[in-house]
């Protein structure tokens, strides 16, 4: 028809030209790109194919790439390289895990395969963790980089000290965590007093090129020199959260603590507290943590001001420290406080406030692990209940309940006092039971003795059996020497 409409316009059109491309025989639609509609599905499918080939090469190459980056910044940091299976197995799991989202992507598959195929993708080990740990170090070693070009020949100078520190800690990772501390230490010091000594630099921008030299060596050797396994840093950790949770019952009257938790304003600062001193443990740089700590006092100190009226003091401020640490339980509190100790920088830890802070900081949890009957002002007796848990110091009383207090709070107290009162009440029978049971037994045991005497004091002598003896006038063959029995006599007259 086309040829037809044509011829009549004028217009010469060879019929072959109408034709599918790829010669099956169909007129082709211009839409198609000259193939019919069979071919040009087959030409997509094709074509799609293709492109998903070359999106899982592309994938293949990225990770490739990403693998080789991140081993040599492992190389230039000087840490130990993985082993050959290791790596072999990472790479594996790694392809496994861009195959499986290639195909989520480009093929059509049911439901039931994408969500296996979900299931598979995160079983498969990923390291996103290192892969963190490493963005972030390039990210410090960057901006310490760009840092440094302020200072110009000096910033050189304070890098070449920084690689040279940190390939000689790559080489001493056999040396103990104090040794380490101490070089990180010697290290501070010499940078110091080179920066001021020879480099001229000035005081201000000295103590700020301290910073920033503390948060790039410190960020790399984080991972080797936080809660290292030659310590017993790990197990402080657990004794001082065993200690806390058995601490729970404790109260801010008990430590005198001038809080008011129920002013709304107050309460904030309580939680904005607890929330500081718990970041703590997400921080890799010692002066950050440090930072850290600072905030929560801070806090703490706004929230006895809110309380009183008036500013606080070193007073009202240790006690409440203590009670934030016992609420909040810092996760790792003592790896945090020896990882401060042993690689913040001097100059910032021994003055200012930040030490201040931190020197209040370790006195608090010194008192928590030493706390005892008498630091509450309670008797042994009932420092003994409290930490046995059978009863508890906040146990209110149904007169002081306030006419807005929930039904089913009351009812919950009535039945813990219920439960406390049962309890006592069984102790009590028990500790009764197991005195009469010992009584019985003192007093069997003393009738047995009193008999055991007696018996050895008056022996029971036992006698052989005599013969029986025989009858006179019974006919008895052994009786003959016996004399005859008399006869009686009759007189006459």
């Amino acid at each position: 028809k086309m040829s037809l409409k044509s011829e009549r316009r004028g217009i010469h059109v060879d019929q072959s030209e109408l034709l599918c491309k790829k010669g099956c025989g169909y007129y082709g639609n211009p839409a198609w790109q000259g193939f019919c509609s069979k071919c040009w599905r087959e030409e997509y499918h094709k074509a799609r194919q293709k492109q998903i080939q070359e999106d899982w090469e592309l994938a293949e190459r990225l990770q490739r790439e990403e693998e080789e980056a991140y081993a040599s910044s492992q190389s230039t940091q000087g840490a130990q390289s993985l082993t050959f299976s290791k790596f072999e197995e990472k790479k594996t799991n790694e392809k496994t895990r861009k195959v499986t989202t290639v195909k989520k992507f480009f093929t059509a598959s049911s439901r039931a395969g994408a969500k296996k195929a979900e299931i598979q993708e995160t079983k498969a080990p990923s390291p996103s963790i290192n892969r963190q740990a490493s963005i972030e170090t390039d990210r410090v070693s960057k901006e310490f980089i760009e840092f440094l070009k302020t200072y110009q020949k000096s910033g050189q100078d304070i890098y070449k000290q920084c690689k040279l520190f940190l390939d000689t800690m790559n080489h001493k990772r056999d040396l103990s965590i104090e040794e380490q501390s101490e070089c990180a230490q010697d290290f501070y010091q010499n940078v110091a007093e080179r920066l001021q000594t020879r480099l001229k630099v000035p005081p201000e921008k000295v103590e700020k090129a301290m910073d920033q030299i503390e948060r790039y060596i410190m960020t790399r050797q984080y991972k080797y020199v936080f809660c290292p396994e030659t310590t017993d840093d790990e197990k402080k950790d657990l004794a001082v959260q065993k200690r806390i949770r058995a601490l729970h019952w404790v109260t801010p009257q008990m430590l005198c603590v001038p809080v008011n938790e129920e002013i709304p304003e107050v309460s904030d600062m309580v939680v904005k507290a607890i929330t500081d001193i718990i970041e703590m443990d997400s921080k890799r740089v010692p002066r950050e943590k440090l930072a850290c700590i600072t905030k929560c006092s801070k806090h703490i100190f706004n929230a006895i001001k809110i309380t009183k009226n008036e500013p606080a003091s070193a007073d009202d401020f240790l006690p409440t420290l203590i009670y934030i640490v016992l609420k909040g339980n810092p996760p790792r509190l003592q790896s945090n406080i020896q990882y401060i100790t042993r690689f913040c920088n001097p100059s910032r830890l021994m003055t200012g406030e930040d030490g201040y802070y931190f020197t209040n900081l370790c006195c608090a949890v010194a008192f928590i692990e030493k706390l005892d009957a008498q630091s509450l002002n309670l008797s042994q007796e009932d420092f003994d209940r409290y930490m046995s848990g059978q009863t508890s110091p906040k146990k209110q009383e149904s007169d002081n309940w306030s006419p807005d207090t929930c039904l089913g709070v009351k009812q919950m107290y009535k039945n813990l006092d219920l439960l406390s009162q049962l309890n006592e009440r069984q102790e009590r029978i028990v500790s009764e039971a197991k005195k009469l049971e010992k009584d019985l037994i003192d007093w069997t045991d003393g009738i047995t003795k009193e008999v055991q005497d007696i018996v050895e004091k008056y022996p029971l002598e036992i006698k052989p059996k005599s013969q029986a003896l025989a009858a006179i006038d019974s006919e008895n063959v052994e009786n003959d020497k016996l004399p005859p029995p008399l006869q009686p006599q009759v007189y006459a007259g």
